[in-house]
């Protein structure tokens, strides 16, 4: 489940040509994603042993609109060209540049790339901002974040625009890490909850024996902790994002306490994603015919069958093809393949510009065939 607000104050429109306070010089345009696709890194940052945040900002200046949550979709020159969807971990207050906080994963191509070859100076063509995964932490709302790992990356861009604009209304934030030594932000955190006295954290660690000065709470997150950390949990709507089996612990965890989970809201897949062929399967489209086409896949030569209905990431999969796929509704442009033949009924949420359709590329998750198709996978 995911919500979505009313945007966030991020910056101001461009003043209009006859307000005579301005220059030409202060006229900064906003990022147009269906024209725009090209960040510059300006800055890495060491966050901790094996995460980095990468600081990007356009060619010419551009002001960024994004709602605090939302990702950025990267195409990143490994194994030929392979794309990654990144969570913006900044500030949404802060319009002119983007950033993303990425861990470094063993055997990771995308966050392997970016840890040991993006530099500040290099360039890199980019989608987005895309999802729904946000909320107005300014708000009067009693608000409860629940991270783990690097999970904590939306709810890092919601806790820096609420005490950029203003400050947290009523909101703690929960962080789960291996270590100390692996929680993400912590300084930055410790100064923002002492900036704002609405920012109330905790957090806690799988171990702590190499941390002697460690007085945090240790072990598996449970619902113990979590009514120790903020007895009134049940009156808060929490947001949560980590890896899967985090999320399923939380969410069995508050369900099992008779929590009203029409207040609970994760994040449905994950960004960072490393791995091909590990998330569920969509839903099947309405059928649009009883005909059966053939797909035809040049890379690997496979072709297969596809059903009324059924989408040509589910063909590829049934062949024995892993594509990297994530959100799997079309969102996140992850899945994007040239059509090299045939037409294809694509009902995208927005991951795809539509340049890149009109030069024949497709959304193979959200695609059903039409008529018999060759696709480059």
């Amino acid at each position: 489940m995911m919500t979505q607000t009313n945007p966030p104050a991020t910056g101001q429109a461009a003043p209009s040509g006859d307000d005579e306070n301005f220059t030409e010089a202060t006229r900064i345009p906003l990022w147009d994603p269906e024209q725009d696709d090209v960040l510059v890194c300006r800055q890495v940052r060491q966050e901790t042993h094996d995460v980095k945040t990468f600081v990007f900002s356009a060619r010419e200046p551009r002001a960024f609109r994004f709602y605090p949550g939302q990702y950025m979709t990267f195409e990143l020159p490994v194994e030929g060209m392979v794309t990654r969807s990144y969570t913006i971990s900044g500030s949404a207050a802060r319009p002119y540049r983007i950033e993303i906080t990425v861990k470094r994963v063993p055997g990771g191509p995308g966050s392997n790339w970016l840890h040991d070859y993006m530099l500040p100076g290099k360039e890199v063509n980019v989608s987005g901002p895309f999802g729904e995964f946000t909320t107005d932490a300014t708000g009067e709302e009693k608000l409860l974040f629940i991270s783990a790992g690097s999970g904590i990356t939306p709810m890092m861009s919601m806790t820096r625009t609420a005490c950029d604009l203003s400050e947290p209304s009523d909101l703690c934030f929960i962080h789960a890490a291996r270590t100390p030594a692996d929680i993400i932000f912590r300084d930055e955190l410790s100064l923002l909850a002492a900036q704002n006295p609405g920012l109330k954290l905790a957090f806690t660690c799988s171990t702590a024996a190499a941390h002697h000065s460690w007085s945090g709470y240790t072990g598996r997150f449970n619902i113990q902790m979590l009514s120790l950390m903020l007895p009134d949990f049940k009156e808060r709507k929490v947001f949560c994002c980590g890896p899967a089996p985090f999320m399923e612990g939380v969410r069995n965890m508050l369900r099992d306490t008779g929590f009203d989970m029409e207040k609970y809201y994760e994040e449905s897949f994950d960004f960072g994603a490393e791995t091909a062929g590990t998330f569920e399967e969509p839903v099947a489209a309405p059928e649009i015919s009883g005909q059966t086409f053939r797909v035809s896949f040049t890379k690997t030569g496979h072709v297969v069958e596809c059903g009324p209905g059924m989408t040509v990431l589910s063909a590829a999969r049934e062949a024995g093809i892993l594509p990297m796929s994530s959100c799997q509704r079309g969102i996140c442009g992850t899945c994007k393949s040239k059509l090299i033949s045939g037409e294809v009924d694509m009902q995208h949420g927005g991951g795809i510009r539509q340049r890149e359709i009109d030069q024949g590329k497709v959304l193979i998750c959200c695609s059903t065939p039409l008529s018999d198709i060759e696709v480059e996978l």
